[in-house]
């Protein structure tokens, strides 16, 4: 249990940093910190930064649901377990990608599919 207590801490630090970044990258979008610019080349630049900061903010969102989805996992005793075949996600998997919901071969047959 002591491994899942380690797991756990790093999944919610994990998931408060995705919220601190994607609530500054929100407020990016609603231009919070002041108006975009009266000068035109500055609002094309501006306009190209938006879609940039609409990117990460959508990446943001699926990386937090996704670590609450692990936590979720995590409380269900399912944390590990590939979602397609039922077997156990590799360890080295679950340290490089800590919401990972299915074992390599799994995922890359998603991928071919």
């Amino acid at each position: 249990m002591k491994k899942h207590a380690k797991r756990r801490a790093e999944l919610e630090a994990l998931l408060a940093h995705l919220e601190r970044r994607t609530a500054k990258v929100e407020s990016d979008l609603l231009r919070l910190d002041g108006p975009i610019s009266a000068d035109f080349e500055e609002q094309a630049v501006a306009v190209e930064n938006d879609e940039v900061l609409a990117f990460l903010h959508d990446e943001g969102n699926h990386q937090i649901e996704s670590v609450r989805s692990a936590l979720e996992r995590l409380d269900r005793g399912e944390y590990g377990k590939c979602e397609d075949c039922s077997g156990d996600i590799r360890t080295a998997r679950m340290n490089a990608l800590p919401y990972a919901v299915t074992c390599i071969s799994c995922a890359e047959k998603r991928e071919k599919s």
